[in-house]
């Protein structure tokens, strides 16, 4: 018979006094995280690997410190590499929609910018000074005068020729017209017509041919216009050459190095002389402060922007880089696609949507360009289009700005189109297991662009090196959230609580944030105990805590079992009936609940029905379970003759879903129980999943289970028989609170660790299991003996129904 485990092998515990320091105060602060060596070593091979698509997908579970490795990882190598240049956007004036991308060292950009902003406003006062000088206005009138003085001349002379000729030319508000004079005076219509006709058709003919040379003259006056504003066009050239020639090659000496920024500035100049006539204008309009706002007022583009023409020659600094120490390393936290790629924001002016090159705003790709871009995996997936602009931007290695309708081809207008940036960053993305594996087996760019996996653990081997990591990461955490020091003996406690959460006793956990948590909370519990240091009652007193504040199901659960509205005996025995134990999980909190199952039998054709999968409320793993039982009766019971029996199993007061196979040994037992006609104990409850061949294997929130029963026995009343029933490869997972340790140690509850089938059975009818002899046959009064009898007989049986007019006596008699 299976002896119950001794209570030293139901819990491992830290020695504190084997720990060798105090406090954390006496260790070194300078272990923020335990483990994960892989996923270090993969970050520094993706980090330092130069080529494309060694881009690295950091996955694991949350809460293990994943992002904050990365970034410090990250930040170490960032450090070591030079930095990278400026990034600038600059009016293209050759074509205004495609904005020219300027490539700047490190902190010339924003130089470049304020230079630009201060010769605009130099610009402003030479024009201003230049086309309201005496000089400027001295020329300019000279050359309309000139144009005003051949028309007068060409006039005075027709003028004088028709006076010859007793014809006046005269000027009336309707123009000019030729009338006939005599003595000095216009002659008047009246004496007109008692001329006699001869002689007035002769003064008609004269008039008409002086009409004629006037009409000559006048014709040449827009020709004389013309002219006289090329001239006066090419004075305002001059003179604006003259005002902005000194300022500009001033400016282009500091920038001589820098080819691109001396063409650049070539073309400003060249832009201002063409636009000149728009400040012309505006210094015509009259005082300097009323030229300040007519300039303004002129300035207005197409654009519809406010002194437009003036934000034509400004710097727009897209990335500056001069306060940036090595590569950047830019963490996103907000990736949707605008804040990736950047965008072309607009101003509403006057009903409309209006924008120019000083709008393009950086994405985080820019920002990052050089350095590292870290984004977590699960806030980029849920952005629209947000994935596919990162993978296009790494695909073409430059970053394109444009709207996600404008690179879906869902809308076009007429906007800008900057010119892409040429883009070299290494991007990070830190994500769950299930994301990285879903766009491996779904995305075929995956492979192309994220060759590297850096998998992190979600627990390390528990050695003595080990703990003491453990330790110097508690002290790391009580130093960066000034908590109260941790005393030996709370760090004791850490370390078996961390062997309780990976439910292994050989392992640790490397989650975290639940450490932390934990530390913080027992800081504060030593802190309502006015105690400087915070020792193993302080954490204890965090886990009750956290349980307290967790358990209300557990709770009502509980209750439920002991106002018999949930049925679980503990006391007596039953046929076909058996204590299996389930584990439930809420927001974190995991706890035990027991389930009675039942099972029956009867004549039939070796069905099994799984009541839970035909109500559609089981798993595919527990019907997988269900069908082994049938595998494992028939390999062992039907080697001479059919399976005749049908079955029925199912969980009682079962109205959820069920899943998994760790009660598929209890529905065995259940089964074999009906079968057999033999009671099990209620005392005992059962867990553990069964193979084919009767090996009881292993399972999940071992220690949930038992506690669980435990906790279900206690408020029934302990007797000394209960106990639970575990896989034996279970036990070295055993990490059970101290009382259920106590209780264990007292004889009051027992921990049943078993291999086989046959050894459970035994435990639960107190009859041995029996060992098959060589005639294929089992010893009087085992279990597998009565299981095989009745099934035998419910052959026969089987066989009689099936025999014409026949009985079962005769059915065997044929045999």
């Amino acid at each position: 018979m299976t002896e119950p485990l001794a209570a030293h092998a139901l819990r491992r515990t830290c020695d504190a006094s084997a720990l060798g320091f105090a406090t954390t105060d006496d260790l070194s602060a300078d272990a923020p995280f335990v483990g994960h060596e892989r996923a270090i070593e993969a970050l520094e091979f993706g980090i330092e690997i130069p080529n494309d698509g060694y881009n690295v997908f950091a996955l694991g579970p949350g809460g293990t410190g994943r992002r904050r490795l990365v970034q410090q990882q990250v930040a170490a190598h960032a450090s070591d590499r030079s930095t990278p240049p400026d990034w600038c956007y600059v009016n293209n004036f050759s074509e205004e929609r495609t904005p020219q991308l300027m490539q700047l060292p490190t902190g010339r950009g924003t130089a470049l910018c304020e230079d630009m902003e201060q010769f605009i406003e130099d610009v402003k006062t030479a024009l201003l000074a230049t086309f309201e000088s005496e000089d400027y206005q001295t020329r300019r009138q000279a050359v309309q005068e000139e144009a005003q003085e051949e028309q007068e001349a060409a006039l005075d002379e027709l003028q004088e020729r028709a006076r010859e000729e007793n014809i006046a030319l005269i000027r009336t508000p309707n123009g000019f017209a030729f009338a006939p004079i005599k003595d000095g005076e216009v002659v008047s219509p009246e004496e007109i017509d008692t001329l006699d006709e001869e002689r007035r058709e002769a003064l008609q003919e004269k008039i008409e041919q002086f009409q004629e040379e006037l009409q000559q003259i006048l014709r040449k006056v827009p020709e004389r216009q013309r002219a006289a504003r090329k001239q006066i066009q090419q004075l305002n050239r001059e003179m604006a050459e003259f005002a902005v020639n000194d300022l500009l090659e001033e400016l282009q000496a500091r920038y001589d190095d820098l080819e691109q920024v001396v063409d650049y500035l070539q073309a400003v100049r060249a832009d201002i002389i063409e636009n000149v006539e728009a400040f012309v204008r505006a210094a015509q309009s009259g005082s300097s402060s009323q030229n300040q706002a007519a300039m303004q007022q002129q300035s207005q583009q197409s654009n519809g922007l406010p002194g437009a023409l003036w934000r034509r020659y400004r710097v727009n600094v897209l990335v500056d880089n001069s306060d940036t120490e090595g590569a950047p390393v830019i963490y996103e936290d907000n990736p949707n696609y605008r804040n990736l790629v950047g965008e072309v924001e607009q101003i509403a002016q006057m009903g409309a949507l209006v924008t120019d090159f000083n709008l393009i705003q950086p994405g985080a790709l820019h920002k990052a360009n050089g350095g590292y871009l870290i984004i977590e995996a699960r806030k980029l997936l849920t952005q629209p289009y947000a994935w596919e602009g990162l993978k296009r931007a790494l695909q073409n290695n430059e970053i394109q700005i444009e709207s996600p309708g404008e690179a879906l081809g869902l809308i076009r207008t007429v906007t800008l189109e900057p010119e892409a940036a040429p883009l070299d960053v290494k991007v990070v993305l830190v994500g769950e297991r299930m994301l990285y594996y879903l766009l491996s087996a779904y995305d075929p760019d995956m492979e192309d662009l994220f060759k590297v996996m850096a998998d992190f653990d979600d627990n390390i081997d528990h050695t003595d090196a080990a703990r003491m990591q453990y330790a110097r990461m508690l002290a790391t955490l009580v130093d960066e959230q000034d908590l109260r020091p941790l005393d030996a003996s709370a760090v004791a406690r850490v370390v078996e609580h961390s062997m309780r959460l990976v439910d292994d006793t050989k392992k640790l956990s490397t989650h975290r944030t639940a450490l932390c948590d934990l530390v913080t909370e027992a800081s504060y519990w030593a802190g309502k105990d006015a105690a400087d240091v915070v020792s193993r009652t302080h954490v204890q007193q965090a886990l009750d805590a956290q349980e307290r504040r967790a358990d209300r199901l557990r709770e009502r659960v509980q209750e439920s079992i002991a106002r018999d509205t949930i049925y679980i005996d503990t006391e007596g025995s039953a046929v076909g009936q058996v204590n299996g134990l389930s584990v439930l999980q809420q927001d974190g909190f995991a706890f035990g609940k027991p389930n009675r199952i039942t099972a029956r039998v009867r004549l039939g054709s070796g069905d099994i029905v799984d009541i839970e999968r035909e109500t559609e409320l089981g798993g595919p793993l527990h019907a997988k379970g269900v069908l082994i039982l049938s595998g494992f009766l028939e390999g062992r019971f039907a080697q001479e003759h059919p399976l005749s029996l049908s079955a029925s199993l199912v969980f009682e007061q079962s109205y959820g879903g069920i899943d998994g196979d760790s009660a598929s040994s209890a529905e065995l037992y259940a089964l074999l129980s009906a079968i057999a006609d033999l009671p099990l104990k209620q005392s005992l409850a059962v867990t553990g999943s069964v193979n084919q061949h009767g090996v009881i294997q292993p399972i999940g929130g071992v220690n949930e289970k038992i506690e669980e029963f435990y906790d279900t026995c206690q408020a029934a009343g302990l007797t000394g028989s209960q106990g639970v029933i575990i896989p034996q490869s279970n036990v070295e997972h055993l990490m059970l609170r101290p009382e259920v340790v106590a209780a264990a140690e007292a004889g009051t509850f027992h921990i049943y660790p078993v291999r086989t089938v046959d050894e459970g059975i035994a435990l639960l009818t107190g009859q041995p299991a029996g060992t098959r002899a060589d005639d294929g046959t089992y010893p009087e009064g085992t279990v597998n003996r009565a299981v095989a009898d009745r099934l035998a007989a419910m052959a026969d049986q089987r066989r009689a129904f099936a025999s014409p007019n026949g009985t079962a006596d005769e059915a065997a008699s044929h045999e």
